[in-house]
């Protein structure tokens, strides 16, 4: 132990995701120091991340850091970190919805944010976006609560409810819902041809697709998708034209350093199909429409709670490939997302056509609590 240095840390799932939770004063000042420790504690880079606490998938290479926050009428600043596991760096370039719904407990176990039974709401200032949302944090005798009746799917069993309202994050990464100020626009794609898309930002940006567009029934299962090196190809090229259009950054570094956004899905409408984790068949009766999303170059297992809220605005905004598919065009609606690993909700409210609420909710568990240890040579 002599020549490592100790961090606390807690094991949070959050969502479908899960991460490490770290007290921002707890870590490095310097940025230099604070990724190289980072990297260290999750074992980064190695395909297997065997050497710290990365479970070698990017749904599970993920970082929290909060804080209490100084700014007026805020709670906690928190920063959300994509860990690279195949090259030593972190991605800060977006935020994530499930780490996200861990983030409210986290502050209340830390002594960050006083329990208020039965829910407190916490204000949380995202500092990737530079936006605020609230986290609905269901509480019992002072400490957050665990055991409920609400199903996610992706996760095994249920939990309390945690409320995600998002409306606060539109234009997160572009300052605008549409950043175009088109809901679609068609692109020429190399090797491909002229491709219609929607380009919107709420949460974090994305790109959406109709999947027969590119060849797909929309229904497709991570294997099928990961397992094809064209398809991935293809949808890789679609993401950094956008990120270019979106004026996020060039196409040559979206490839290469901004790999979280923006997002790319594809869009089908509602149909039948069977959940890759459990089997179950999803109908097409409970669902507005199917969608995919892909996250760091391969399909997400379920479905990202940032690419719902982005998701949700896209569906009730006229004219984008979402909306097209939306049955329901009402402006008070609940948008049903049909996702590889089955079904989330995006409960949406527009008046006079802003977005005044975008909530999806979650459950969040903390795993582990303790230390993790570094090589004291990092900080030298």
């Amino acid at each position: 132990m002599f020549n490592s240095e100790r961090f606390p840390c807690v094991i949070m799932r959050g969502g479908t995701s899960k991460g490490i939770y770290i007290m921002g004063n707890d870590l490095p000042k310097d940025q230099e120091k604070r990724d190289k420790v980072i990297l260290s504690i999750f074992g980064s880079p190695d395909s297997r991340q065997i050497d710290g606490l990365g479970g070698a998938d990017p749904l599970t290479s993920k970082l929290a850091i909060v804080d209490r926050s100084e700014r007026e009428g805020i709670d906690v600043d928190y920063t959300f970190g994509q860990v690279e596991i195949h090259h030593s760096f972190v991605d800060y370039s977006s935020n994530c919805g499930n780490i996200s719904s861990g983030v409210g407990p986290y502050a209340i176990t830390q002594g960050l944010v006083k329990a208020v039974e039965p829910v407190t709401t916490i204000r949380i200032y995202n500092t990737n976006t530079n936006k605020v949302f609230e986290a609905e944090v269901p509480v019992e005798k002072g400490k957050p609560a665990v055991v409920g009746n609400y199903k996610i799917h992706g996760v095994p069993g249920t939990g309390e409810r945690i409320g995600l309202n998002m409306a606060g994050t539109v234009g997160a990464k572009t300052g605008k819902l549409l950043p175009t100020g088109n809901p679609m626009d068609e692109i020429e794609v190399d090797g491909f041809g002229k491709l219609e898309v929607s380009m919107v930002d709420a949460a974090s940006p994305m790109v959406f697709v109709r999947a027969k567009d590119i060849g797909l029934q929309g229904t497709e299962s991570p294997a099928q998708i990961d397992s094809n090196p064209e398809m991935l190809k293809l949808l890789e090229n679609i993401r950094c034209i956008a990120a270019e259009k979106m004026r996020i950054t060039d196409r040559a570094t979206a490839h290469e350093k901004v790999r979280a956004v923006p997002m790319v899905a594809f869009i089908s409408s509602a149909q039948e199909y069977k959940s890759h984790i459990t089997g179950e068949i999803i109908s097409a009766d409970n669902i507005d429409f199917v969608s995919r999303d892909m996250y760091m170059g391969i399909m997400h297992k379920t479905y990202s709670g940032t690419a719902t809220v982005c998701t949700g605005c896209a569906a009730v905004t006229p004219g984008t490939i979402v909306n097209e598919v939306m049955d329901n065009k009402g402006s008070n609606v609940q948008v049903r997302i049909g996702h590889p690993g089955g079904i989330i909700e995006c409960d949406m409210s527009v008046e006079n056509g802003e977005i005044k609420r975008a909530v999806f909710g979650r459950t969040a568990r903390r795993i582990m609590e303790g230390y993790v240890y570094v090589p004291r040579k990092l900080l030298d």
